[in-house]
Formats: structure tokens, sequence, C-alpha cells
């Protein structure tokens, strides 16, 4: 997978080994009960929802839109860059 389309167009099981082995981490953020964890992947971002109380991957997603991006900003230090 390449494309944002074909990250949208695969299956949650090729979604999960995709963002294991090719995506790179970037921030996570709570979202009522679950954690989102962000992920860059080739020209566009992956949001990964977990709950910790069932163990599991709830829903994967992606964007390229900056404005995806919004609810990251408050978890971003300027401490975390070194600056």
């Amino acid at each position: 997978m390449t494309t944002l389309g074909e990250f949208q167009n695969a299956s949650f099981e090729m979604k999960c080994d995709w963002v294991t082995a090719n995506s790179i981490f970037l921030a996570v953020r709570s979202a009522g009960e679950s954690k989102v964890y962000l992920y860059r992947g080739e020209d566009y971002f992956i949001e990964v929802y977990y709950s910790p109380t069932y163990r599991k991957i709830l829903m994967i997603s992606a964007f390229n839109s900056n404005s995806g991006l919004n609810p990251y900003i408050d978890e971003i230090s300027l401490a975390d860059l070194g600056l």
C-alpha cells in the first residue's frame, strides 16, 4: 500500500500489519475511554483507536488534511521536540 486510497480500502488486518511494519509513531491522545495513536504513513496520517478496557483496536482511520492534526496540538510540547 502506498496511497491513502489503497490504505482506506484495505482490510482491517492489512491496515494493522501495514501500520506495524511501515509507519512512524508520532503522538497519542485520549478520546473518552480510548487512546488514539497517531502515525505517519507515506503521505498521510493514520489514527489507531485502542480500547485499554477491552485491550483491542477499535478502528483505524487515515487522512491527509492538516485539520485532522488539530486534536494533537495540545499534546505536543516544545520540550519534546528539543526546542
